[in-house]
């Protein structure tokens, strides 16, 4: 949407026309002004008519066109994506957005209402996209019927005065300058007796020589009019229009792809079905078959903390998983997952989002029978890891059990008789559970989050609300729960990863416009839209068929090179005709 210079294009009609403005020094001197025209009293105060519903339909649907508009478009879009950066979005990071919630709990509804969670496919940032979609079409349609027109209109014609044009020069074509060449003689491009080549072989050389240049011709009379640079706005268009494909392969790819999560903890594997899942996003085209079988298995997790630097001391410098991917034709091969190295498998990315702890436990009824053994993930909360989670074991007799679990890697006693972890890794693990009894609701339809627990009309058995303390462990450790209600064994703990898996089918065709509209932009850039015209003149009552040879040149926007051009283009055909160049 690069603006027409109009300025140019008026200098070119007036140069073809003859037509002078007063404020060029080198007017003629036989140019008068118009008289200026007084506007009349009865002019004074003419209403303007109405427009009307087609007109102000009109004029907004120029107004969203415009150049202006678009560029205003694409700077909203830019801004409205802001937000997706800055707080977690539910199709990439749900559980992001429940510790959000947790943190943030007054200003979470608000978010909420607005969508900044849901950013992307939120109304006010699909409408921007939409509009910026619609303007770049209604930019585009007629912008390339206009220069599929142009290429095929001839060149202008040549301007009477050329003198008033960038790079013009003139070279005297007489026996003085003329050096004979036999070549130019035996083709009777030249005066066999002078040597003076004759008008019409200059002209023809000129068009030969500029058509080697890649310019259009077109001759008119005793010279020739010539031009190129339409690649300038072929790259334009094309720049633009890959912008529209880059949308359209957004929106459209979108809809067969699908975003999902898992949480997998070290020796787990994961199943590419949709059973498997902890949360999934399809797109609105989305199908079961489009999901490719494999698996994965987390075999180990491994992070590297700052050591040496103490005002640093404790934060994680890297973090990797390595898994073992099998494919469903046999296939097995072991990699490695980091930031920001995702792994590429049956058609999707598989990205490493986050880790934490997990515990591993066994919990046995007042009846001594075991309710429940598990691995837990639990939340990291600090960053010390300190995190939290909860076990449920709804199979448990006489009551139900319910417990809210703290862990601590680096387990350090506060002043306040509390604890918290003092560095991320394992050096003193503990975990601090308060116990609770009575009916979890999980028998009442109503889905619950497995990270929280609902305490109503529970009751806490031990805890800061009981008789009995928190029960704090060590792993291998086993304790007793208070009024006979079982014991807990906490087996030991391991590491967990977040992973996101990705399938975007367009992103070969997003690559594809991303790399057609930068080479549009640099032809768009460098080719420079420029004409050229060569002229001769004959000297009036000249016996040996003298004449001047004129250039000039006219460039469309800025062209710094015009000048250089013009004088490359008569020195080429001077040197063809055999015309010295007085220096």
């Amino acid at each position: 949407m690069s603006p027409r210079s109009d300025n140019q294009d008026d200098l070119t009609d007036d140069a073809a026309t003859g037509a002078d403005r007063s404020s060029d020094p080198q007017r003629p001197s036989d140019h008068v002004d118009g008289t200026p025209v007084t506007p009349s009293p009865r002019d004074e105060g003419i209403a303007q008519p109405k427009l009307g519903v087609v007109g102000y339909l009109r004029f907004a649907w120029r107004q969203l066109t415009s150049m202006r508009t678009a560029l205003f478009l694409l700077m909203l879009l830019a801004l409205a994506a802001i937000p997706g950066s800055l707080v977690p979005q539910r199709q990439a990071d749900p559980n992001g957005v429940v510790q959000y919630e947790n943190d943030h709990p007054t200003l979470f509804p608000v978010l909420d209402k607005l969508q900044v969670f849901d950013t992307y496919t939120s109304v006010w940032f699909s409408a921007i996209y939409l509009l910026l979609f619609v303007s770049l079409i209604g930019c585009i349609v007629p912008r390339t019927r206009h220069h599929w027109q142009a290429l095929r209109t001839r060149p202008p014609k040549t301007p009477a005065r050329l003198g008033r044009l960038a790079g013009f020069r003139t070279v005297a074509v007489t026996t003085e300058t003329v050096t004979p060449t036999p070549t130019a003689t035996a083709n009777g491009g030249a005066d066999a007796t002078t040597g003076l080549p004759s008008v019409d072989r200059a002209v023809t050389s000129a068009m030969a020589q500029l058509r080697k240049s890649g310019y259009r011709v077109e001759r008119f009379g005793d010279s020739v009019s010539a031009e190129r640079g339409y690649l300038r706005e072929t790259g334009n268009l094309v720049f633009h229009a890959a912008l529209v494909g880059v949308l359209l392969a957004v929106g459209l790819g979108g809809g067969f792809s699908y975003t999902g999560q898992r949480l997998l903890v070290e020796g787990q594997t994961f199943t590419n079905v949709l059973g498997s899942y902890d949360s999934f996003n399809p797109g609105r085209w989305f199908s079961q078959s489009d999901l490719q079988g494999y698996n994965l298995t987390l075999d180990d997790f491994e992070t590297e903390y700052e050591e040496t630097n103490l005002d640093a001391l404790g934060q994680a410098t890297d973090y990797s998983a390595t898994v073992t991917a099998r494919t469903k034709d046999g296939g097995t091969t072991t990699s490695r997952l980091g930031v920001n190295e995702p792994l590429a498998i049956g058609g999707t990315n598989v990205y490493l989002l986050g880790n934490g702890y997990a515990m591993q436990v066994t919990v046995r009824d007042g009846e001594g029978n075991v309710a429940f053994q598990d691995v837990v993930p639990f939340l990291p909360e600090d960053a010390n890891y300190t995190s939290t989670g909860v076990v449920k074991v709804p199979d448990a007799s006489p009551e139900q059990l319910g417990m809210i679990g703290f862990f601590y890697p680096t387990a350090v006693k506060q002043s306040t008789g509390a604890f918290a972890s003092a560095y991320p890794d394992t050096e003193n693990p503990m975990l601090s559970l308060q116990v609770y009894t009575g009916d979890l609701g999980l028998d009442d339809g109503v889905p619950q989050s497995v990270y929280q627990l609902s305490t109503k009309g529970l009751t806490q058995i031990a805890g800061r609300q009981s008789d009995t303390p928190s029960i704090s462990m060590k792993p291998g450790e086993t304790k007793q729960l208070p009024d006979g209600a079982g014991s807990i064994t906490f087996d030991g703990v391991k590491r967990y990863v977040s992973l996101d898996v990705h399938r975007d089918p367009s992103q070969l065709w997003v690559a594809a416009f991303a790399i057609l509209s930068v080479l549009g932009l640099l032809t768009s850039l460098f080719v420079p839209r420029r004409r050229v015209w060569v002229k001769a003149v004959r000297r009036t009552g000249s016996e040996h068929g003298e004449f001047d040879l004129e250039y000039a040149g006219l460039a469309r926007g800025e062209d710094p090179n015009l000048e250089r051009a013009v004088a490359d283009i008569a020195q080429r055909h001077m040197s063809d005709l055999g015309v010295r160049i007085a220096q």
